[in-house]
């Protein structure tokens, strides 16, 4: 039995072109706001899960209980249509809903990426800058953060990537990114191979580029990193 494709029209693609370039524009906006606001919260959120003190731990961890227990989606349809509108009387926008949500779940995601790297230094870090008469918020920000700093990049990474897939979730309240630009053309022209494989390549085509970057970040925090030395006019060869 033979499959039988159709005539692929690349042409209305074409034609609808700004729309996909402002889908584009709008995913990325979204992605680098909702793990910017991520990782600062998740900062807190990870430091208040190593805290000794109840009153900081306990809602740290119900926080990041409920936000990776529950679907993103669900995040997103509360955020939009209950808790904004409560607060404010009314919507801001699929921007807004769109990068809360993304911000609250990426920072309870980030948050166990930050605990577990700086769990994962050894106590005796801690206990020498102790010794040395350092205070306790000066020997986490100068020796135990920038060590779990390189330990905590590479998950970090996996997560901005994750973030960038899940925010296609965000359509679902009428955002115009990348898979509503392919819904639109798909109802237009009542065709799905074009839009959606369009929409696959660019979404393949971002994360391509994400994991260079962050490929390249990693390395450059690498403890086997060399920086290139550009060679003068009158170096010596050896």
């Amino acid at each position: 039995m033979e499959l039988d494709f159709p005539d692929i029209r690349w042409d209305i693609i074409w034609n609808y072109r700004e729309l996909f370039i402002r889908g584009i524009w709008i995913t990325l906006g979204l992605t680098i706001v909702g793990y910017l606001g991520g990782i600062v919260l998740g900062l807190f959120l990870g430091m208040g899960k190593l805290s000794k003190k109840k009153w900081i731990y306990y809602p740290s961890k119900y926080y990041v209980d409920f936000f990776r227990g529950t679907p993103l989606l669900v995040q997103i349809l509360l955020i939009h249509l209950a808790i904004i509108p409560g607060i404010f009387g009314h919507s801001l926008g699929y921007f807004v809903s769109g990068s809360v949500a993304l911000i609250l779940n990426s920072a309870a995601y980030n948050a166990e990426i930050i605990r577990a790297g700086i769990q994962s230094i050894e106590k005796g870090q801690m206990e020498a800058a102790r010794s040395l008469g350092m205070p306790n918020n000066m020997a986490m920000k100068h020796i135990i953060l920038p060590q779990a700093l390189r330990r905590m990049i590479p998950p970090l990474g996996n997560e901005l990537i994750a973030l960038l897939k899940d925010s296609s979730l965000v359509t679902v309240i009428a955002a115009s990114d990348i898979l509503y630009a392919g819904k639109v053309v798909a109802g237009a022209y009542n065709r799905f191979w074009e839009p959606y494989i369009t929409v696959a390549i660019l979404y393949l085509i971002l994360t391509f580029i994400f994991g260079k970057l962050i490929n390249y970040v990693e390395n450059r925090f690498s403890n086997s990193f060399v920086p290139k030395q550009k060679k003068g006019m009158f170096s010596i060869r050896r």
